[in-house]
C-alpha cells in the first residue's frame, strides 16, 4: 500500500506539460509584440514633436526679429526663403540682414533633419478705426515636409504665427 501511494504521489507531481509551456510562450510573445508596437508609436510621436519644437522655434526667431525692428515693420512683408531676399540693403539693413540670417536658418545645418523648410512673412496694415496708431498685423508661416517614418507617408505641416506690432 505504501508504495502505492508513493506511485500517485510521483506521477500527480509530474510539473509542466508540453501544451502548458507552449502557450505560456505564446503570451510572452503577444506582450513582446505589444510592447514593441508601442515603443515604435511612442518613437514615431517623439520625431513629430521634435520636428513641431524646432519649426515654431524659427518661427518664434522671426517673430522677435520683426518686433526688435517694429519702425520698419513693412519692411519684411513678402519674405519668402524659397527665393533670394529682396530687401535694399541700403534703405532697411536691418531688415535685409535679418531676412538673409533667418533663410540661411531655415536651409542650413541648423534646420538638417527638417525636410522642405520654407517660411514666409506677411504684413498688413490694420486699425482702420485710428489709422494714426499705424499699426501692422505679422502673420509668420513655416512650412516643411514631415518625417516619413516607418509606415508612414511624409505630409505637409504648417506653424502660423500671428501677431499685431505698433511702432514705438
Amino acid at each position: 500500500m505504501v508504495l502505492e501511494t508513493q506511485i500517485m504521489r510521483e506521477r500527480s507531481e509530474g510539473g509542466f506539460s508540453l501544451i502548458e509551456g507552449m502557450l505560456a510562450s505564446v503570451i510572452l510573445a503577444i506582450g513582446v509584440l505589444a510592447l514593441s508596437t508601442m515603443q515604435m508609436f511612442s518613437l514615431g510621436r517623439n520625431v513629430d514633436a521634435n520636428e513641431m519644437t524646432r519649426v515654431t522655434n524659427f518661427a518664434a526667431d522671426m517673430m522677435e526679429r520683426i518686433q526688435s525692428n517694429r519702425r520698419n515693420v513693412t519692411a519684411y512683408n513678402g519674405i519668402d526663403t524659397s527665393v533670394a531676399c529682396t530687401i535694399d540693403s541700403v534703405a532697411q539693413p536691418t531688415a535685409r540682414g535679418d531676412c538673409d540670417q533667418w533663410s540661411a536658418l531655415l536651409t542650413g545645418s541648423f534646420a538638417s533633419g527638417v525636410g522642405g523648410l520654407r517660411g514666409q512673412v506677411a504684413v498688413t496694415p490694420t486699425g482702420p478705426t485710428n489709422p494714426s496708431l499705424n499699426m501692422s498685423s505679422v502673420v509668420v508661416t513655416v512650412t516643411w515636409s514631415g518625417a516619413a517614418g516607418v509606415g508612414k507617408i511624409a505630409r505637409q505641416r504648417q506653424v502660423v504665427t500671428t501677431t499685431v506690432v505698433a511702432p514705438e
